[in-house]
């Protein structure tokens, strides 16, 4: 049932109706319920209604429907700040580095969070690795339910922080001019959740917001590849799923055993991946083609079919040892994991350190799911001994090639000198 406006006044919209049928019936298709939902980026819906129908939609198990999400979050990112799509893509084809079957597109490292670990800004930090020879685009918020949120940490970062704040829909692509990475601040994006904060933390449990935010980088039509963390291994399918409904095709969805929303470093991560099987029938396009600047985004998904397989990893795999998540959930302050931070940038940290370790998992992950590490060859700069290592393991992919590069990205001092150039563009700005 379609919302209607509400007789008290034209700026509330009644979803009465669509709320009685959610508490009694499973049918309501998903574009009524993102319809209803998309109400509360313009404040349209009023206390008691925003909050039944977050709290209904978690009762009736329609907020972990593949379907539903994917459609919720494509209305959270229409309802986001808009970015120069056109004048973004320019700056990417000239910027991206394209090796293996990485086209040189954005990229991001994500978790849900709630997994109660506290663990180290992995993510985070896996980001700024990344960023050595991806392009970046990390969507990421300050803590909810740890200590340390992704944004709290580049804050802390001293002497001189990135000024966060500064990346917005209108600096983004001169950003991107300068730095291989940039941090999509939640709020500067999503300025509509203002509307459903006081709501969120007076229902005092999770709803469907504390999925969506891996869904709805604002820069989600040209991302290229991409590692999201879950914090329940049933919702593995269900990302995975959404993911490939809204057209992503290089995706790695992750659960630690634990249900740790990173990939562990104390054992086994059950994976989904969302990949692409070129459709040879399609357009008449062979599959050896190779796709040009020029190809846009549908003719290039018309090329492929997303398929979704499933395999476990563990560190091994990665050619390195185990640590108990005790070792790397210190559940320290910003300020600490920041030290943390400069001290592994630097290069400082031992080799076998649990969170240089934890970090070179979550990275090489990073670099494998981008298809950069499919390049027979390597030339990444100086101090790359251009041994490429073709070793395979779960999902076909080239893990311990990751590692080399991620192991590169520090000992170069390249991911030091990435995080640089973002903090000296980021702070060429004023702040909007």
């Amino acid at each position: 049932m379609a919302p209607q406006a509400a007789s008290k006044g034209p700026q509330t919209i009644s979803i009465s109706g669509l709320l009685k049928e959610l508490k009694s019936s499973s049918s309501i298709h998903e574009k009524d319920i993102a319809a209803a939902f998309s109400l509360i980026f313009d404040n349209s819906l009023s206390t008691i209604q925003c909050s039944s129908l977050l709290s209904l939609l978690g009762l009736s198990g329609r907020d972990q429907e593949p379907l539903v999400l994917a459609a919720c979050a494509k209305r959270m990112r229409e309802a986001a700040a808009q970015i120069d799509q056109g004048s973004l893509r320019k700056v990417i084809r000239t910027r991206g580095r394209r090796a293996g079957s990485y086209r040189g597109g954005l990229c991001d490292i994500v978790g849900t969070g709630g997994d109660g670990h506290s663990t180290f800004n992995v993510s985070t930090t896996a980001s700024i690795l990344g960023s050595s020879l991806l392009l970046i685009a990390k969507h990421g918020n300050r803590a909810s339910s740890s200590t340390s949120g992704s944004a709290d940490l580049l804050q802390a970062i001293a002497p001189n922080a990135p000024d966060i704040e500064a990346v917005t829909a209108a600096t983004l692509p001169r950003i991107y001019e300068k730095s291989n990475y940039a941090f999509l601040f939640a709020p500067k994006f999503h300025t509509g959740m203002k509307h459903v904060a006081t709501i969120r933390k007076e229902l005092g449990f999770r709803t469907i917001f504390n999925l969506l935010g891996p869904l709805a980088n604002p820069v989600e039509g040209l991302i290229e590849a991409r590692i999201v963390g879950v914090a329940q291994q049933d919702l593995l399918p269900i990302f995975a799923k959404s993911l490939r409904l809204s057209g992503a095709d290089k995706v790695l969805v992750v659960c630690g055993a634990e249900n740790l929303d990173e990939i562990s470093c104390a054992g086994i991560t059950h994976c989904r991946r969302v990949y692409k099987r070129h459709n040879s029938k399609s357009n008449g396009i062979s599959v050896n083609q190779e796709e040009d600047d020029s190809t846009s985004d549908e003719e290039g998904k018309s090329k492929a079919i997303a398929e979704i397989d499933q395999f476990a990893l563990r560190p091994t795999d990665f050619g390195l040892p185990s640590y108990p998540l005790s070792k790397v959930s210190p559940g320290k302050l910003p300020q600490e994991n920041a030290k943390t931070l400069m001290k592994l940038l630097r290069n400082e940290l031992p080799k076998d350190d649990p969170v240089l370790v934890f970090v070179l998992i979550n990275t090489a992950a990073l670099f494998a799911i981008s298809g950069i590490c499919d390049a027979d060859v390597s030339d990444m700069g100086h101090g790359d001994d251009g041994h490429v290592i073709r070793e395979t393991g779960p999902g076909g992919l080239r893990w311990k090639e990751g590692v080399r590069r991620a192991r590169w990205a520090i000992e170069s001092g390249q991911a030091l000198a990435s995080l640089n150039a973002f903090v000296e563009t980021t702070r060429g700005f004023e702040s909007q």
